[in-house]
Formats: C-alpha cells, structure tokens, sequence
C-alpha cells in the first residue's frame, strides 16, 4: 500500500484539523473541526470537544489505514462521534467533569466492554456503537505498551 497523505485540510475559520486521508470516511459532518460546535451545547463545550477530537485523532488515522471497508470505516468515524456528543452530555449534566482530560473523559465511559449507554439510540446502534468503543479501547491500551 502507498504512503498515506497526511496532509491537513483547511478551513479559515476553524482549526486544520482533518487529514486529507480521513475525508472520504467523514459523511454527515466532512470537517473534523465541526465537530465541536456540532457537539456544543453551550459555547464553554468548545474547548472539551476541541481536546476530544486531538485526542480521537491518532485512532481514527488507525482505522483510515487498516485496509478495512469504506462503509466500515465510516460506521467507526460515526460511532466515534456520537462518542464524543455524549462524552459533552455528561460534561454538561456534571459541570466538574469540565476540567477532567481528554483522556480521562474517554477513560471514564469506554472499557473492554463497549461505550456509554447512547442516549435515544436503538438496540442495533448500541452494539455497533459498543464495537467501536471496543474497538478504541484496544488501540488505547495497545498505544501505551
């Protein structure tokens, strides 16, 4: 396989946050950067999600190179979202939470076992939601060997 363009892409009005290579995987929000605001509930949300998306950042590289399916792939990219909508959810009903890392907040909700329960999700999103978070787990406990 060929080396992967790392390149980031540009937006004026927001932070170069996507990597040209994660574009084709992103459906619903294209720039990475968005997703903050997107997540936002109200403006002080902006820094945590900001430090969420770094923070995703080195795994969702991970899986636009695993050689798995595009659709696959953006299942994994979607999932990873909704994970950090409801990451801001809880920093929202627990103000406290607001000071906690990047690191901490993924740590406190994604185990070996799956995610955070998705708020009005359906049973059939939960358990590709859980795989995902399955899935980050793996890769965040292999990254520290």
């Amino acid at each position: 396989m060929g080396r992967v363009d790392r390149k980031m892409k540009t937006n004026p009005d927001s932070l170069p946050l996507t990597p040209a290579v994660l574009l084709p995987y992103c459906r619903d929000c294209r720039d990475l950067s968005e997703w903050p605001e997107r997540w936002m509930g109200e403006e002080k949300d902006l820094p945590v999600g900001r430090q969420l998306v770094e923070y995703f950042m080195p795994f969702l590289l991970h899986l636009a190179e695993s050689g798995m399916s595009k659709r696959t792939i953006q299942n994994h990219v979607d999932n990873m979202w909704l994970l950090g909508g409801e990451i801001i959810r809880d920093v929202n009903e627990e103000p406290r939470l607001r000071k906690s890392s990047a690191e901490q907040l993924v740590r406190n909700v994604v185990h070996e076992d799956g995610g955070p329960l998705i708020h009005n999700g359906w049973e059939d999103e939960q358990r590709t939601f859980d795989s995902t978070c399955r899935k980050f787990h793996r890769f965040l406990t292999q990254s520290q060997r």
